[in-house]
């Protein structure tokens, strides 16, 4: 950026009998320079810098006259100088301040010696990059892992056991050891296992199955605790709340009963779908239990009313991906299929949808981040994906391919910052996609530019 000019001064000293020493100095020539050309057209992508370097920002306010007062205006402004070459240098700038225009002493603001637009600027507070793995960490096969859309094959637990349905056996991994077994096997009924769901101590999990009863297995004695009749089509839901299981059907009906009571005892049955019911899930509190189905309707049901409180009918495809915000009450995310590929956003409070966004593929499942405000979806048909999510700016934070064939099982792991993938390609594919949440300090701030500087 400089053109430096080199002058040879001579210091001649004869004090003390010394020898003549030589002193060579390289004093920049400043005059001339064309600073806007050369800021444009320093080594490298100068918009790239831009709009990740908020000291960039600042050196283009004070030095090139921008007005930049965010970080994604800064790539814009850098573009339209790189094409219409228009650049002005503000004359007799001074980058520090020290009076008014009237020789009065300096306001006591905070940034007050830069302009107003680099003021705004360093108000913002910086969001830490986050950069994910693009590459699962592990890979499992899964062989007769089924490719069916509407089943629920895969669960991981609070003890950090993953209950896998593969055909007509159940396996169990450790996530610890990385030991595999098989917990039970339906092969004498030639019955496909369809659903499983841990509890919520991660000691007993429940089965579904092709011939419609459910099962529970008690994981440390290796044995069925229970057998739920009750369905007279397959079982491709379950959902754990404390010690009541609800679970759908193919029957179009929803059961809900208790697992200590005897397995003829049938609490609730809930009747609102006309085809499938594929998706469950309670919500937080518990208060509200959500319904996913074939018939392309979502409804939501509460414990002191038989009918559905609520019943949305906006997709236009089967509704199984189903997840409830940690982060705000009542706030329930719904993922539509390959007809209508949407993620849509429900307030059950006021029974309004509150956002939408069309994926561009069919939505298999979702799940929220228990510690950030973020979402991840996987799909199926068209982009065979995981994506990660940013709400609600709804803003892509990660797209991770690697499977094959759509992607059709889902589940997070005890820790919430890893998933597990199933998908019609037979494997199972660990992905690292949420990260606790940081605590802020002031060091966080665009304010503190020495990182970026030094």
């Amino acid at each position: 950026m400089f053109q430096p000019e080199y002058e040879h001064r001579l210091l001649r000293g004869l004090t003390g009998g010394k020898k003549e020493q030589l002193d060579l100095r390289c004093i920049p020539t400043r005059a001339g320079n064309q600073w806007a050309r050369n800021f444009a057209l320093a080594p490298g992508d100068s918009s790239e810098l831009c709009e990740n370097s908020a000291y960039t920002c600042l050196l283009r306010n004070e030095f090139l006259d921008d007005q930049i007062s965010s970080l994604e205006n800064c790539k814009q402004t850098a573009q339209v100088h790189a094409q219409t070459g228009d650049f002005k240098v503000r004359e007799n700038n001074r980058l520090y301040r020290f009076a008014n225009g009237n020789g009065s002493p300096p306001l006591r603001t905070p940034f007050a010696n830069v302009s107003e637009s680099s003021q705004r600027l360093l108000s913002i507070s910086k969001r830490p990059v986050r950069r994910l793995p693009r590459r699962p960490y592990k890979i499992l096969d899964a062989p007769d892992l089924q490719d069916d859309f509407y089943l629920n094959l895969i669960d991981w637990s609070s003890e950090n056991t993953l209950a896998v349905g593969l055909g007509c056996s159940v396996y169990l991994w450790s996530a610890v050891s990385g030991q595999v077994t098989r917990l039970c096997d339906f092969n004498r009924e030639d019955n496909l296992v369809t659903a499983v769901s841990w509890h919520g101590d991660g000691r007993q999990v429940a089965i579904g199955t092709q011939l419609g009863y459910v099962t529970i297995w008690d994981i440390e004695r290796r044995k069925e605790n229970n057998r739920l009749d009750g369905h007279k089509a397959r079982v491709t839901a379950l959902a754990w709340r404390g010690n009541r299981l609800a679970s759908g059907s193919r029957d179009r009906t929803i059961l809900q009963r208790d697992v200590r009571n005897p397995p003829t005892h049938i609490t609730r049955c809930l009747r609102g779908h006309r085809l499938e019911v594929c998706g469950l899930q309670w919500s937080p509190t518990h208060r509200y239990l959500a319904s996913g189905g074939s018939d392309n309707r979502l409804l939501v049901w509460t414990d002191d009313w038989p009918e559905p409180v609520y019943a949305f009918n906006e997709h236009t495809a089967v509704v199984k991906a189903l997840g409830w915000s940690p982060h705000k009450s009542g706030l329930l995310a719904s993922g539509g299929g390959s007809a209508d590929r949407c993620l849509r956003f429900w307030n059950v409070l006021t029974g309004k949808q509150v956002q939408c966004i069309d994926t561009g593929a069919q939505i298999s499942n979702l799940a929220w981040a228990r510690d950030s405000l973020e979402i991840v979806t996987t799909h199926g048909l068209a982009q065979p994906q995981v994506t990660v999510w940013r709400y609600p700016s709804l803003k892509q934070v990660a797209r991770l391919t690697g499977h094959t064939q759509r992607v059709l099982h889902l589940s997070v792991s005890p820790d919430n910052e890893s998933i597990v993938t199933g998908g019609a390609d037979e494997t199972l594919r660990f992905w690292t996609v949420f990260t606790k949440q940081q605590k802020r300090n002031n060091s966080n701030s665009l304010t503190s530019l020495y990182s970026t500087i030094r």
